[in-house]
């Protein structure tokens, strides 16, 4: 959607967003506010509107110290009146020795050359260094109270860090999101969903939830930031392991992004090295990948036994694609006692029908094949999982944007809280066979998808890329496939919505009598477990699905 070019936002709009946030959770979750965070909300609205505006400012810009000779913003009258309200209010607090666990950030808000007049005396000409290099060694060779102490101008340091990122996590449901949502929304680059402000529900329904969701994010920031300081892998593990063990029991809201910590610390361990440390995190979850990780690495351990009995529960009940193709490949490699045995996916692809191609379609190999097939007369697009994505949002919206779903929570959020959940397709079997029924005709498809499409053009749909190709395609595809096809696939999506709204063939291919999906492989690619699932899928419900691989002409050839 393109942004309108005459809109304006006001001089404070920042302020309007903040207070609109603290109103909207005050509603939702006041029950669940400790004492610090209900005094803030009263002491906040009790600042002038230059010391809110002030403050807001702060809290929107990363860090915590800040310059106040550096403060410009033209909508504020009087930044020094504000400033003196603020930390008279205690919303801030002047620098001192005390925030010395802080000594990076406040020397980084200096340049080399202000450092160069301010540093302590020392032996070593200082000149030379470049920044990084600079304030690495004034850290190194001072102590963090005398470089605090040399700094000659007013540093201020933000105060209720604590109590504005619950708010923030209150409203948004995460730590990425932040108050920019509000801009890209009002500037017309987003157009959200609409619905009335007593249809929004608490996605925290008691405090530990709330708190136990945080703990993990914040847990995933610390992991981060270790990498990225490169930390010892083995003093990570330890890390890890004690938090999680003093972490208790979390509740079943913080459990998704547990489980991805879970993975992302195993995986690292993996490539680390670490094969009994990644054992031990992957062992703390059984979802996806971390059980198809633990049999690899048991069987690399030489613990064959317990390898194949974990595989073989994988094999009866397998969460996805990638699982299911897994355990039937690694037991038939335990059955055979080979080191080395072919995939699933590796034969299906090695049994497809090849055609040769000139080599200068390499890099775009999938048009390539397009231009081959419409040459011998059939129509071809190259989609993948655009168009499917799409039917699936147009066809569904309502029931995705239910709100008796108890999934939506605040105005600007993308896709319900639940969406990548199993409990999105548990929760809505009923409305989506429903729809299904409704939808027994490919023209009863075409009306209905034509319909939300004009009706929501623009609007804000994680499945759903705005584009006048995608009612075209979405109608090749209802008009080709049998409404009963149609309603297989979509369930098929709607049971894991993760992993089954990819992995479709590269190409549509048609002509005036067959319908067909292709799956274009050049000769370094593979196929993926979950392009092998449709491929199969597709084929038990009669849609004419195959694998293409490309071969390059020889000279000779051409």
């Amino acid at each position: 959607m393109t942004p309108n070019p005459s809109i304006e936002l006001p001089p404070k709009y920042y302020l309007d967003y903040f207070t609109f946030l603290l109103s909207f959770v005050e509603r939702l979750y006041g029950h669940i506010l400790n004492p610090n965070e209900q005094v803030f909300m009263r002491h906040f609205s009790h600042l002038s509107e230059d010391a809110q505006c002030l403050f807001v400012r702060f809290s929107n810009r990363r860090g915590s110290f800040f310059r106040t000779e550096k403060l410009k913003y033209a909508e504020i009258e009087d930044i020094a009146a504000a400033l003196y309200e603020l930390e008279e209010k205690q919303f801030i607090e002047l620098l001192a020795p005390a925030h010395v666990a802080h000594v990076s950030e406040i020397v980084n808000l200096f340049t080399k050359e202000e450092w160069l007049k301010m540093a302590p005396p020392t032996d070593l000409s200082l000149k030379p260094l470049k920044k990084p290099d600079l304030i690495r060694y004034l850290i190194h060779a001072f102590d963090g109270a005398d470089l605090i102490n040399s700094i000659t101008e007013p540093v201020i340091k933000v105060q209720h860090e604590a109590e504005v990122m619950m708010f923030k996590f209150l409203f948004f449901g995460n730590r990425h999101a932040d108050m920019t949502e509000f801009v890209v929304r009002d500037l017309g680059k987003i157009n959200f969903e609409r619905f009335r402000d007593d249809t929004y529900t608490a996605r925290f329904n008691t405090r530990q939830e709330a708190d136990d969701k945080l703990l993990v994010s914040l847990t995933s920031e610390v992991f981060l930031e270790q990498q990225e300081a490169q930390t010892p892998p083995e003093d990570i593990f330890d890390w890890f392991m004690n938090w999680q063990a003093g972490a208790g029991k979390l509740s079943d809201v913080a459990q998704p992004s547990y489980v991805r910590l879970v993975n992302r610390v195993g995986a690292y361990l993996e490539r680390q090295k670490l094969p009994e440390q990644a054992l031990t995190v992957y062992a703390l979850t059984d979802q996806a990948p971390a059980r198809e990780r633990r049999v690899r690495l048991l069987h690399r351990l030489g613990l064959t036994d317990e390898a194949r009995a974990l595989c073989e529960v994988i094999d009866q009940e397998p969460q996805n694609a990638d699982e299911r193709f897994f355990a039937i490949d690694f037991k038939a490699k335990l059955d055979s006692g080979k080191t080395r045995v072919k995939k699933r996916v590796t034969q299906f692809l090695h049994d497809s029908e090849s055609i040769a191609l000139d080599p200068a379609h390499r890099y775009r190999v999938e048009q390539g094949v397009a231009d081959y097939l419409m040459e011998r007369g059939q129509h071809a697009v190259h989609s993948e999982n655009y168009p499917w994505r799409g039917l699936f949002g147009l066809v569904f919206w309502d029931i995705i944007y239910d709100e008796n779903g108890q999934a939506i929570h605040h105005p600007l959020q993308r896709t319900p809280s639940d969406f990548y959940q199993p409990g999105f397709f548990a929760k809505r079997e009923a409305q989506l066979r429903a729809r299904l029924a409704q939808l027994d005709t490919s023209l009863a498809y075409e009306q209905w998808i034509e319909s939300v499409f004009i009706e929501k053009y623009g609007m804000a749909n994680v499945l759903v890329d705005w584009h006048e190709v995608l009612l075209e395609l979405t109608r090749l595809i209802v008009q080709r496939l049998q409404p009963a096809q149609l309603a297989e696939i979509l369930l098929e999506m709607a049971r894991n919505l993760r992993q089954h709204t990819r992995g479709f063939a590269d190409l549509l291919v048609w002509d005036d009598v067959h319908f067909e999906l292709v799956e274009v492989k050049s000769p370094t690619d593979h196929l993926s477990a979950q392009q092998l699932h449709w491929m199969q899928f597709m084929r038990q419900i009669g849609v004419q699905a195959r694998v293409l691989r490309v071969e390059w002409q020889q000279k000779n050839q051409i």
